[in-house]
């Protein structure tokens, strides 16, 4: 049967009860080698899905992106634990292919919350992490759409929210760090112009994590030429190449109208500086600023 001929309430039951199968076997389970953290709408679940492809890969179970290092991580080790695959699976992988197997998972939000880099850092000592980075502007835009067809913005001009951002943002990333346990709903679906600015972030992590286990990927080479894209990232989790899988582009949302150009060369003044800095990761001027 087709999931998408099953009844929202009847998946809800079938995840609960997988839930809760995993957290009474969460010793028994792997926990990830890497992660992918984002950027959101940089093309992430096209990654994810390319990397789950692999067959030395086993992905999480029943979600891509758990969420547990930015808003779970009240649930504990053995509610993460028990979202991944069984260490006698991957045994079994190994033995088949002789390649140790790796697992992950997809969580957007990570590289923009003020806790999780210092959470991933302490649980997962060494874990490396994936970092999506497209055209801020775009992706800025891109985001807009996505949190309106969701129902998380109700402010539908892309100009007026941008307008709203500040002071929707004011003070919450100092509140969810004075509070392990607060949430910002605005925080996670409302920094349109503030996640674009990549460098920032990428920076704090590395404070945390390291920069040699950090790998910046550009997605609109990705989506251009996937294949070195692809060959980088391989190498840099130590996985074979074994086989290229089918390249497609997941989650795009076109705008029914381009943005205003008076809008385009506001952000895009912006991310200047942001931009010079993330040069410094991908060894190049990022694409959109060649």
């Amino acid at each position: 049967m087709k999931t998408s001929n099953v009844p929202e309430s009847v998946k809800r039951v079938v995840h609960i009860g997988s839930r809760s199968v995993g957290w009474m076997t969460s010793g028994a389970r792997m926990l990830p080698s890497f992660l992918i953290c984002g950027g959101q709408r940089c093309g992430t679940t096209s990654l994810y899905r390319a990397l789950a492809a692999h067959p030395a890969v086993l992905k999480a179970v029943l979600h891509k992106g758990v969420h547990y290092f930015d808003t779970s991580y009240h649930r504990g080790r053995a509610w993460y634990q028990g979202h991944f695959p069984l260490r006698r699976t991957a045994a079994r992988v190994e033995r088949e292919l002789g390649v140790p197997p790796q697992t992950f998972e997809s969580s957007p939000y990570y590289l923009y919350h003020p806790h999780a880099g210092a959470r991933i850092a302490r649980d997962l000592p060494d874990v490396k992490l994936i970092v999506l980075v497209r055209d801020p502007v775009e992706r800025a835009y891109s985001q807009h759409a996505h949190e309106v067809a969701r129902g998380f913005e109700t402010v539908t001009d892309f100009s007026q929210a941008l307008d709203l951002e500040p002071a929707r943002l004011r003070g919450q990333r100092e509140r969810l760090l004075a509070d392990h346990h607060a949430y910002s709903f605005s925080h996670q679906h409302h920094g349109y112009r503030s996640r674009g600015e990549y460098a920032v972030y990428l920076r704090r992590l590395a404070e945390q994590v390291g920069r040699d286990r950090i790998l910046v990927v550009e997605s609109e080479r990705f989506f251009a030429d996937p294949r070195p894209t692809y060959d980088e990232v391989l190498a840099f989790l130590g996985l074979p190449q074994l086989s290229y899988p089918e390249f497609e582009q997941h989650n795009a949302r076109p705008r029914s109208a381009p943005m205003p150009a008076r809008l385009r060369a506001e952000l895009t003044a912006h991310y200047a500086p942001h931009d010079a800095e993330l040069a410094t990761w991908l060894g190049r001027t990022p694409s959109w600023r060649a």
